[in-house]
């Protein structure tokens, strides 16, 4: 069986993350597995958590290298074939796991598999491409991607062990993924019956909310063009991305001229990250925090 604790893991990504994962961890069965990999050398970090739950084994990789690259450790040493992707601000219910793991394995040929969100009903942590869809019921059900922040991979469907693309830091990691599981005629599902709560944008502690803004925007915009340039081409993503480069631009002109210090970091931010990628320079941008 999936669910059995001989065949599942269960890998959270943290980086400063100490206000909200122990909530998470919480609403985690105990006899389950869990790989934490921690994106600094916080060995504080690594003694408490591990010192209340025993079910949890904390890796630090000295310094912060990113989701993609972390969930890629994590998977590595995970020593089952399915392993659960969690971000730290989710929670999970008291039948998330079970729902998931006895629903799925009536499937059989699944590489990806995601419980629903039920945080905000409006928002969906899936998506389907040209909207070319069947009906949705309680039933398991394709789709085409699965946000990150909760995803279950059968490691068995990735011949070569190729997960999570490194060069993302972070953003569209996910859609990546699982844009190169469907070209390998491999099948994602969202199970309804399995429910999961998003916290959403709360992975690290408010007191660097700034220089955490500052990081996502620079990604974020670095992250689109580079994911459109690996899979449709340069000009494509060009053409896709030029008006935010230019909006980011006239933005920052603007608050720099209204004296809004934060909003033109911001859209300084943007710029750059856009930029970067467009010029092909690495995802090298990483928050200040100590």
């Amino acid at each position: 069986m999936i669910s059995s604790k001989n065949n599942f893991t269960i890998v959270i990504v943290t980086f400063k993350s100490e206000r909200v994962i122990e909530t998470c961890l919480n609403s985690i069965d105990q006899k389950y597995a869990v790989i934490i990999v921690e994106n600094s050398g916080d060995k504080n970090f690594k003694k408490n958590i591990e010192s209340k739950f025993p079910n949890v084994e904390c890796y630090l990789t000295g310094s912060n290298i990113g989701m993609g690259s972390a969930n890629n450790i994590g998977i590595k040493l995970a020593k089952t074939n399915y392993v659960l992707i969690l971000n730290p601000d989710v929670k999970l219910t008291q039948d998330t796991i079970i729902n998931l793991t006895s629903e799925i394995e009536l499937i059989n040929n699944f590489a990806i598999a995601a419980p629903m969100e039920i945080t905000d009903l409006k928002k969906k942590n899936y998506g389907f491409i040209n909207n070319n869809h069947s009906k949705i019921n309680d039933r398991p059900f394709k789709v085409d991607y699965v946000d990150g922040f909760a995803m279950l991979i059968n490691k068995s469907r990735y011949k070569k062990n190729i997960f999570f693309d490194e060069n993302i830091f972070m953003y569209l990691e996910n859609n990546d993924l699982c844009k190169r599981t469907i070209e390998n005629n491999e099948n994602i599902y969202v199970i309804p019956k399995s429910q999961i709560v998003h916290f959403g944008a709360k992975a690290v502690s408010d007191e660097f909310f700034s220089e955490v803004e500052f990081s996502r925007n620079w990604h974020w915009m670095w992250s689109i063009f580079y994911f459109n340039k690996k899979h449709y081409g340069y000009f494509f993503a060009l053409k896709k991305t030029y008006k935010k480069l230019i909006t980011s631009m006239i933005r920052y002109l603007f608050y720099t001229l209204t004296f809004n210090s934060i909003k033109k970091k911001i859209y300084l931010m943007r710029f750059s990250g856009l930029y970067n990628s467009i010029i092909g320079k690495k995802s090298w941008y990483r928050p200040k925090i100590k």
